[in-house]
């Protein structure tokens, strides 16, 4: 019996070294073949809405742990006064429009009636020159005879009155032909004041330029109050999550004054501070376990993303002076992102995680 209990005691060593062996065994080849690090923490860029209005918040359906779709509203503010500048903006830029239109009509008018005008004028000067053509024909024929007429009465054929009749029709022409000459003058005259009206689409053209700059301006101002009423109405950017709410229903916001903060639950990863001593096993790709202080029955997988470019201490927001000239040398760490692959659970930004990236 004695033996057979001695014999009992030196096999339960035996496992027991065995398995000692064995997981320290273990343990080395993880050593070797694994970067572990505690120092890690579920991340997630977080989005902090703000408005560039200011008003009082007149309705916010959303609370903290809210899911929200991709413009899902989340936040109404008053927007009474800016969309009453709207309607005025539309009132103004409705009565520039009917100027413009009411001087586009004028202009056509007068246009028209100036054409005509001119045809008619230009008309009266073609047939005050064509009469005052034939007229000199006449006067010239008429001299013709009264040239005749002279050498008749020199030679005694003719009598006086004759003369006299035959010097009359000269002087009847020619008057006739400076009273031609006077209507021609006053034709030339009409034609010119008929040019001189289309002058005034000159006048009415630069109305109609400057109505159109001020409806542009208008229509600006319109596009920006539309802006400022759409701003009043926030809309979640992305499908997330409502982490914190600083604001409530019947408060007053103003512009830039931050109201919520969002993430995107399905765009999470985990940032490790990796000591600097080990970056020089790591590359991008790399497997990665992770382990959840909040789900340690779960098998969290990931990879590594991105290997950090500056130490965590050269974003401490207090600088490390060393006045003293006393130099104790500490091991910096330098962020490493790990993306997930296999998130049995959803996780929240700010847990704390183990990883273990694999190095071979």
């Amino acid at each position: 019996m004695m033996r057979s209990g001695r014999s009992m005691r030196v096999l339960v060593v035996a496992l027991a070294a065995a398995a000692v062996l064995a997981w320290g065994g273990r343990e080395v080849w993880l050593r070797a073949t694994h970067v572990y690090e505690s120092d890690a923490r579920v991340s997630a860029d977080i989005l902090t809405m703000s408005s560039r209005a200011e008003g009082w918040i007149v309705d916010m359906p959303v609370k903290e742990g809210d899911r929200v779709e991709a413009g899902q509203v989340i936040i109404r503010i008053d927007s009474r006064v800016a969309a009453l500048r709207v309607e005025a903006l539309r009132s103004q830029a409705k009565a520039a429009q009917t100027d413009r239109t009411r001087l586009e009509a004028e202009r056509r008018l007068v246009e028209n009636q100036a054409e005509a005008k001119m045809r008619t004028r230009a008309s009266g000067v073609l047939v005050s020159e064509a009469a005052r053509d034939a007229l000199d024909s006449d006067i010239l024929l008429a001299k013709q005879d009264l040239d005749r007429s002279r050498q008749l009465y020199e030679r005694k054929v003719i009598t006086d009155k004759q003369l006299e009749t035959a010097q009359a029709a000269v002087t009847r022409l020619e008057n006739t032909r400076r009273r031609m000459e006077a209507e021609k003058a006053q034709a030339e005259g009409a034609l010119a004041e008929a040019r001189a009206e289309r002058d005034k689409l000159a006048v009415i053209d630069g109305q109609i330029a400057g109505l159109e700059h001020a409806e542009a301006n208008l229509q600006a101002q319109l596009r920006q109050a539309l802006v400022d009423v759409e701003d009043r109405t926030i809309r979640s950017p992305i499908a997330a999550i409502i982490d914190r709410v600083f604001m409530l229903k019947g408060e007053y916001v103003s512009s830039s004054q931050r109201m919520l903060m969002l993430h995107d639950a399905n765009d999470v990863w985990v940032e490790a501070n990796i000591k600097e001593t080990a970056l020089r096993h790591l590359k991008v790709g790399q497997p990665v376990e992770v382990l959840v202080d909040a789900w340690p029955n779960d098998r969290f997988v990931g990879r590594v993303a991105r290997v950090g470019s500056s130490t965590t201490g050269r974003f401490a927001l207090l600088p490390t002076p060393n006045p003293s000239g006393n130099f104790t040398k500490i091991t910096q760490r330098v962020p490493v992102k790990i993306v997930l692959v296999e998130k049995p659970r959803p996780l929240t930004p700010g847990m704390m995680v183990e990883v273990g990236i694999d190095v071979r």
